[in-house]
């Protein structure tokens, strides 16, 4: 058989087995195995008539990647467990980089947005987080209590309430990448519009200490969060976009599978920045230099996770190549 002839007819199947490799969301154990045999029986005809040509070399390193994975899923232990969280996230969040760095700088620059435009109309507060909202802050200012909203409720419904919101946030920014990439960016623009008015308004009552203290005690890990589930919005709609070699729904999959990791890298994140905003941010008499370590600390993990392990994953990876 012609080596052009070959390729051809077995082309789309090993685009999908590219898919496979390294997925652990979608594929099962069964599906693996099924590709790995088949992948087998194609590499040794190639390497049988094609023993230099460039498809063997790829079928070999499809075969490779393949067998990787059904040796780890089977014998999957807390190892393969904290692997997953400390390599293959990481790794992910590496490869979405570029959508990563697009969602923080979309984020900024519709946080100043918002600021400004609060500065140019006060009244503009009122149309992003609603007038019931804003009048009960102003009630709050003037009674001396500015940041008496955390106070409310119960601390175990506060953090469950939180919580389900916090993941509320994220699966609406992410999904939004369905409908492409601007889908992520218009949620990344109302998210990042609020977050700078609400904080403009306490800026235009000289309580800036007060709400940057007690808003990123907890606003650290949950901004971190919003910014992560734009990048991995933007990953998933660019899948629709950007196609590349593959179909549009093959390049979309791909993303979806490697949007998934990064997205659910937000989870605990969520759980945790929910769980301080329940539990802690309510006593906004405490001590300053606290909050402030906390806020300095969780800015460390978020650069250490999101920026320093997935660079270092990386490496390692290359090194081994």
């Amino acid at each position: 058989m012609q080596e052009a002839v070959f390729i051809r007819r077995n082309i789309d199947k090993w685009k999908k087995m590219e898919i496979m490799v390294g997925d652990k969301l979608f594929t099962t154990p069964d599906d693996m195995v099924a590709a790995y045999n088949e992948i087998t029986s194609d590499l040794a005809f190639a390497q049988t008539q094609y023993p230099s040509s460039p498809v063997t070399s790829y079928l070999n390193s499809l075969a490779l990647g393949l067998h990787r994975d059904i040796y780890r899923q089977k014998h999957y232990s807390f190892a393969s467990f904290l692997r997953f969280w400390t390599h293959e996230i990481p790794l992910s969040v590496y490869g979405a980089r570029r959508e990563m760095i697009t969602s923080l700088v979309l984020f900024v620059v519709f946080f100043l947005v918002g600021m400004f435009s609060y500065f140019g109309d006060n009244d503009f507060v009122r149309a992003i987080l609603g007038d019931s909202y804003v009048n009960m802050t102003l009630y709050n200012i003037e009674r001396g209590q500015p940041m008496a909203v955390y106070g409310t409720g119960t601390q175990v419904e506060s953090f469950l309430g939180i919580t389900l919101n916090n993941i509320w946030v994220t699966m609406k920014i992410y999904g939004l990448g369905l409908f492409t990439s601007f889908g992520a960016g218009y949620g990344l623009m109302i998210d990042g519009t609020m977050v700078g008015a609400f904080l403009a308004l306490f800026i235009d009552h000289n309580l800036f200490k007060e709400a940057f203290l007690a808003v990123m005690l907890h606003g650290t890990l949950e901004i971190t969060g919003m910014i992560v589930a734009g990048g991995a919005g933007l990953l998933l709609g660019n899948g629709w976009l950007f196609p590349g070699t593959h179909t549009r729904l093959e390049s979309f999959m791909i993303s979806a599978r490697r949007s998934m990791k990064v997205i659910l890298s937000t989870v605990p994140i969520f759980i945790i920045a929910a769980f301080i905003e329940g539990f802690f941010t309510r006593f906004t008499d405490s001590g300053d230099w606290w909050r402030l370590a906390v806020i300095l600390l969780s800015f460390a993990f978020v650069m250490f996770y999101y920026v320093y392990l997935p660079i270092k994953r990386h490496r390692e990876e290359e090194g081994r190549g």
